[in-house]
């Protein structure tokens, strides 16, 4: 394996592509990311009852899938995306009056508002809204 601290890599990467998260069940997953959150979907692939579908927003994509495999399921264990959300307040008490389980609280970061909650398949999920840049 090359060692960061005496060689450069060949790799250039020059963007994220997307975000992937695994779900056990396609309709209840849209539900939360379409009809909660309010995601638009721009891109679907189905194939045998299995399907990947992808939502811009903000130059990134994030992907849901039930196309998963021992080594890709869900799991709270993993990364999660933050979104960014214009009325903090208002995000939390839809979500809270919708019954998702947040495993934070909502707090302020000191560079903005988050919480942290899980997705119906347990995958972590942030809300943030970002301080007012000062200068």
């Amino acid at each position: 394996m090359l060692s960061a601290m005496n060689k450069t890599s060949p790799i250039q990467v020059t963007e994220y592509t997307f975000t992937g998260y695994p779900v056990t069940d396609m309709a209840r997953a849209r539900g939360f990311y379409e009809g909660l959150l309010n995601l638009k979907e721009t891109t679907a692939f189905e194939h045998e009852g299995k399907a990947w579908v992808e939502y811009d927003v903000g130059g990134a994509t994030r992907a849901i899938s039930n196309m998963q495999t021992e080594q890709w399921k869900p799991s709270s264990d993993g990364p999660a995306m933050a979104f960014e959300v214009v009325d903090f307040e208002g995000a939390v008490a839809t979500l809270k009056e919708a019954g998702v389980k947040f495993f934070m609280e909502p707090f302020d970061s000191g560079v903005g508002q988050m919480g942290i909650l899980s997705d119906p398949d347990g995958n972590t999920v942030l809300i943030h809204n970002r301080k007012a840049q000062q200068g």
